[in-house]
């Protein structure tokens, strides 16, 4: 398949952004109903299951062993760790803040990514995206209204899981200079699931019939949203592509006021926007750099 489709590219990312938002509104149903712990550790079998076959049938059953061996085990299995804590973290925000306000502040994370790819990564941060940082701070300010008397220190939950998130996305470039992504996806999915059993099959809880039907499809959407992502980083470039991830949070919001009966609060819709305009820019300012680069 071609490796620079892009209008497919971005029509696969918009598919994967409504999956996503799917899958993020029946956590949230879920996970106001049963224990969080408990629906991330089921929804995790699947994935696990789901990284295995895909690994055997992109490598066949000869070469498997020689696809997830890695002289970065620890960092692997951390990568994991990190992503199934997020995931907990990310659902635990869902219920007690609500979707719009969750994913407004979540959105924050490609900043976060940004800010920290010195230090961590050892790439140079100019003054653009440092200032590009900046704003999208102050836009996660507007949200959270630290000081005034409306504030709910639920947001604190989805800041950590935006934190949390931007250090695995660190992690996976930093293992990606040695390891394919078949080898990290794979102990993404079977280390987040060894951590998310060992801590969920604590709060096993009897489910309703009709709510297995529910986690059913949780699986599939966790699943199918993966395998159209690794789809469109097949056919297109991650930076042509990654500014329509943003659609998964007018997705969210859209199901947010449908299903669950969510507002839209002013000062959140201006703190995203905010957030979102300094997260593209970012975006744009990593592809020039990436094209000079390309050019030496």
């Amino acid at each position: 398949m071609s490796q620079n489709n892009t209008r497919l590219g971005i029509l696969l990312m918009i598919a994967t952004t409504f999956v996503f938002a799917m899958q993020d509104g029946i956590s949230r149903h879920l996970g106001g109903t049963y224990n969080v712990m408990m629906v991330v550790m089921i929804r995790y079998w699947f994935f696990a299951a789901f990284v295995i076959v895909y690994a055997v049938r992109q490598t066949g059953k000869r070469g498997f062993r020689a696809t997830i061996h890695t002289d970065q085990l620890p960092l692997q299995i951390l990568r994991g760790f990190l992503l199934a804590g997020e995931i907990i973290v990310a659902v635990l925000a869902f219920v007690l803040l609500g979707l719009i306000e969750a994913h407004a502040i979540f959105a924050s994370y490609p900043l976060m990514v940004a800010a920290l790819a010195g230090p961590v990564l050892g790439e140079q941060v100019g003054w653009r995206r440092w200032a590009a940082i900046a704003v999208g701070f102050i836009g996660m300010m507007i949200i959270l209204r630290p000081g005034a008397g409306v504030f709910s220190p639920y947001s604190m939950i989805a800041v950590i899981s935006a934190l949390m998130f931007a250090v695995y996305g660190l992690l996976t470039r930093y293992v990606a200079r040695k390891d394919s992504a078949v080898t990290s996806f794979f102990w993404t999915g079977v280390s987040g699931c060894v951590l998310a059993t060992f801590i969920g099959v604590w709060f096993w809880e009897p489910m309703a019939r009709g709510d297995w039907l529910w986690m059913g499809i949780l699986c599939l959407t966790g699943a199918g949203g993966h395998f159209l992502l690794i789809k469109t980083l097949e056919v297109a470039e991650a930076s042509a592509v990654q500014p329509f991830s943003y659609f998964q949070l007018v997705f969210v919001s859209v199901i947010a006021v449908l299903v669950f009966g969510e507002t839209i609060e002013a000062h959140v819709a201006l703190g995203a926007g905010i957030i979102v305009v300094a997260g593209l820019f970012t975006f744009w300012r990593e592809r020039m750099r990436a094209r000079r680069e390309a050019r030496v």
